[in-house]
């Protein structure tokens, strides 16, 4: 499959299944907010940059988690019933994601999460569409997650954890939520035994996109959002 390039121009994708065996779709383009939406609503995210342009993929299959198949483990529920952490929504959006672009990745030199992958982001969360969820203990951000969400799907990026099991629990307080929510689409991007373990599946890219067609034209819960389920003391 050819690598598509795209013009600043213009504000468009090729069609995901063109991408290519990795999931690489298209090179260029910029991180401006419109861009970034109309990427997630087709099945389509920015990943790492190629020469200071961005790299758009789509890959298949695609890993995607519902409310309804979320796993937890005895463990981790009994950390959860015991209120180890405070979970907050939208608190610490740029923090969170300072950290995740800050925590080290095995096998990676560097971090995918530039400075303007970082600014779209930042942007996105003001205008109501990227979130963080947070794990708190004594007054002190020790984990979390960042994403965006368009109509009934949340589109996952990246976490970190500064203490044990505070990113898992912020997850899984975050699926629980959205579940009440009616957001039932947790597109995880790609495959890692972390996020199989949660109970997410590998889909077919024709199935996730068919999921994410009836889900994207619903009504978006723009932000900040605030938790509204059980959640423990920190």
């Amino acid at each position: 499959m050819p690598i598509y390039r795209l013009d600043k121009a213009v504000i468009a994708f090729p069609p995901p299944h063109h991408a290519d065996s990795s999931g690489l779709l298209a090179v260029g383009g910029d991180f401006r907010p419109e861009r970034m939406l109309l990427a997630y609503a087709s099945g389509i995210f920015p990943w790492s940059e190629y020469g200071g342009q961005p790299l758009w993929y789509s890959p298949d299959p695609r890993l995607v988690l519902t409310p309804e198949t979320l796993h937890v483990r005895r463990s981790l529920a009994k950390i959860l019933r015991r209120g180890d952490y405070e979970v907050r929504l939208d608190t610490a959006f740029d923090a969170v994601i300072a950290a995740c672009a800050a925590a080290p990745r095995p096998g990676q030199d560097g971090t995918w999460i530039t400075r303007r992958y970082t600014d779209a982001m930042k942007a996105l969360h003001q205008a109501g569409w990227a979130h963080s969820a947070e794990a708190w203990h004594d007054g002190r951000l020790v984990g979390g997650l960042y994403g965006l969400s368009i109509g009934r799907a949340f589109f996952g990026e990246s976490m970190f954890a500064a203490a044990p099991n505070a990113s898992k629990v912020a997850f899984v307080t975050l699926v629980q939520q959205l579940g009440e929510w009616g957001i039932d689409l947790v597109d995880c991007q790609v495959e890692t035994p972390h996020l199989r373990s949660f109970g997410a599946e590998e889909w077919p890219r024709e199935r996730f996109l068919d999921a994410l067609g009836e889900r994207v034209g619903a009504t978006t819960r723009l932000g900040p959002w605030t938790l509204t389920i059980e959640n423990g003391p920190g």
